[in-house]
């Protein structure tokens, strides 16, 4: 029985270590169904299990108590498009052209990026996708961009973007290619329902599985059922919300407090949806087999002074956020931590151990590497891959990065000037920067295709998390060290990236 024991885990390190095994039918047995749940604008302090103390998120922090909760999780990206070219590609989101979001300057994921659906397909995997896309217009029109069944899908079930209208009988669901109309019910119950249908009714059961659910919930606007707004309609929630941290951003000078009931009953009701999925996978016995990974796009939406901003990006629906980075400086679109560090929680029975925390770095642009290398598919070598294989942090441990991570967001408003324009991870430190300013003339991708960073601050991130201390001037040598590494990276993926004029 001993000599058993040791076999078994003999074949378990070698398998998670090398991502295969000895055999082409051991190898197929072995490698794991996928899930990729990706949240909207969830925040890094937005779950129970990340030390919200007001929202319920039972379904969520029991799946995290199963596997791995990572505490150095970001998203590839500090806004929704960018976020989501880098996790299906491992590249930075910025060569593909995703300065902005899909459709600003004409962008759109061009048909020759090989995405993680695509990849997965060579391996015999069977592929999915259902909820918001975001990389290209799904609506037929004069100019036809490539879709989710381009690009590696072979069934989906989607939005181009969020639904104008809120989140319930969403009117611009688009099924392979075909409008499908009216669709009863609010957006995460709907595309949850759809992928169980898909895994139990549609899908060939002889062939391993990736699917990628990507929830509207907490984007705006925000409108869940009632008995969850319910929830959060008493003085206790009212008193606690005051202790609630904000990034630091600035908040509307009226009071919006009547509202925040709204949106912890939306992520109360994300966390529904998501156990439902979660109770499907059980009771279908692919729980032993199948990884899943939950997070989010990038970090809370905020409502923006209307004083500051005359009024731009204010409208009712902004007046429903929120959503809190926990301790972190800054929320969405903010190359602070508080941008781009998310939730970030992977299960996989029998290979990541239940109750693991992991501390070390983990990037969305590492998320096709990984799963990859799980799936015994091999890489495009033909490109550059800013990601890398990261399972070694879902045991705590640390990944080989060759690369840096690097953040960005163009803002060239007088409002967001004081937001730093770009950030990179240089081990425990975050170098931000500055870009020059920009001048009347010239559009905003010729700003930044024209531009590096001029000034600087430098924290970190380790001991500081929060941000709240630029140690440039105390730490100089390591300015200067980082000044030249981090423009030169950024002049690489900058260079590399279409000109969408062209």
């Amino acid at each position: 029985m001993q000599h058993l024991r040791i076999i078994g885990i003999i074949y378990i390190f070698s398998f998670l270590f090398t991502g295969c095994s000895s055999s082409d039918d051991d190898h197929y047995s072995s490698r794991p169904n996928i899930i990729v749940f990706l949240a909207d604008d969830l925040g890094y302090g937005d779950l129970g299990c990340y030390g919200n103390p007001i929202i319920k998120t039972p379904a969520i922090d029991k799946f995290a108590s199963e596997g791995v909760r990572l505490t150095d999780c970001h998203s590839a990206g500090t806004v929704c498009s960018p976020s989501r070219a880098g996790l299906l590609t491992g590249r930075n989101p910025y060569r593909s052209g995703f300065y902005y979001i899909a459709g600003s300057s004409g962008c759109y994921l061009l048909e020759e990026e090989i995405t993680l659906a695509e990849l997965l397909k060579t391996g015999g995997y069977e592929t999915s996708f259902f909820g918001k896309w975001h990389l290209s217009r799904l609506e037929k029109t004069r100019r036809d961009e490539p879709g989710p069944g381009d690009q590696g899908f072979d069934y989906w079930f989607a939005t181009t973007v969020n639904p104008s209208g809120g989140p319930e009988n969403c009117e611009k669901f688009i099924r392979n290619g075909v409008p499908e109309g009216p669709v009863n019910g609010w957006y995460c119950d709907v595309i949850v329902e759809e992928a169980v249908h898909w895994l139990r009714e549609v899908r060939d059961k002889e062939k391993p599985f990736f699917l990628m659910l990507s929830s509207h919930e907490p984007h705006t606007p925000v409108a869940p059922p009632e008995k969850y707004s319910a929830m959060y309609d008493n003085q206790d929630v009212d008193a606690k919300e005051k202790s609630i941290n904000y990034g630091g951003v600035d908040r509307p000078d009226k009071d919006i407090s009547q509202n925040k009931k709204e949106y912890y009953g939306t992520v109360s009701q994300l966390d529904d949806a998501f156990s439902r999925l979660l109770k499907a996978i059980d009771e279908d016995h692919l729980k032993d087999n199948t990884l899943i990974l939950f997070t989010s796009d990038n970090g809370p939406e905020h409502p923006v002074n209307l004083e500051e901003s005359k009024g731009e990006w204010d409208d009712i629906s902004r007046e429903y956020c929120f959503g809190t980075p926990g301790t972190l400086r800054g929320m969405k679109r903010y190359p602070y931590e508080g941008g781009h560090r998310v939730p970030g929680i992977v299960r996989w029975p029998g290979k990541i151990p239940e109750g693991t925390i992991s501390d070390k770095l983990f990037n969305a642009t590492d998320i096709a590497p990984t799963l990859c290398q799980l799936a015994g598919v091999e890489l495009p070598s033909d490109r550059v891959i800013d990601g890398t294989n990261a399972f070694a942090t879902f045991l705590n441990r640390q990944a080989k990065r060759e690369t840096s991570c690097l953040w960005l967001f163009p803002t060239h408003e007088d409002t967001y000037f004081r937001m730093p324009h770009m950030a990179m991870r240089d081990g425990d430190y975050t170098i931000v920067g500055w870009f020059p300013e920009k001048g009347e003339d010239g559009s905003l991708v010729d700003w930044m295709k024209s531009s590096v960073p001029e000034t600087f601050a430098l924290y970190n991130t380790h001991t500081d998390p929060g941000q709240k201390e630029d140690i440039s001037e105390k730490e100089p040598d390591k300015v200067k060290e980082l000044i030249p590494k981090m423009n030169e990276l950024w002049v690489e993926i900058r260079d590399e990236g279409p000109d969408w004029k062209k």
